[in-house]
């Protein structure tokens, strides 16, 4: 599985930004795909999932209400769709797949087994 994330940037706080993930390599209908964010000095930490399958969402309590995760099923593609972005937000984002994932271990990165290269995301006061 290969995952290509896209979309970061520097905008200005209280600004928006789409983040996307296209996947390749393997058929995704069972998969969870995930958004993880790793800002300098911190832990990777989870920011939002969603079931391929049905599009059940999680997202992390610092993000609620402002993003909004989604996936394209004929593009192999997932969003993180990032609005009232905060100062705090700024990090490398990351985009994680993983077929097995139950849902109480959806937001841990180790369960991760597929990454795509990170995108930067700036939010300047």
């Amino acid at each position: 599985v290969q995952l290509q994330a896209s979309g970061g940037g520097l905008v200005q706080a209280g600004g928006s930004l789409r983040l996307s993930c296209a996947a390749s390599g393997r058929t995704f209908s069972r998969f969870v795909m995930g958004w993880f964010r790793q800002a300098p000095g911190k832990e990777r930490e989870f920011v939002a999932a969603i079931r391929w399958s049905g599009g059940s969402t999680f997202y992390a309590n610092p993000v609620k209400g402002r993003f909004t995760i989604s996936r394209d099923s004929a593009k192999s593609t997932a969003y993180l769709q990032m609005n009232s972005l905060k100062p705090e937000d700024t990090a490398v984002y990351y985009c994680a797949a993983d077929s097995t994932l139950i849902s109480s271990s959806i937001g841990s990165p180790g369960q991760y087994d597929y990454w795509g290269q990170g995108t930067q995301v700036t939010v300047s006061s």
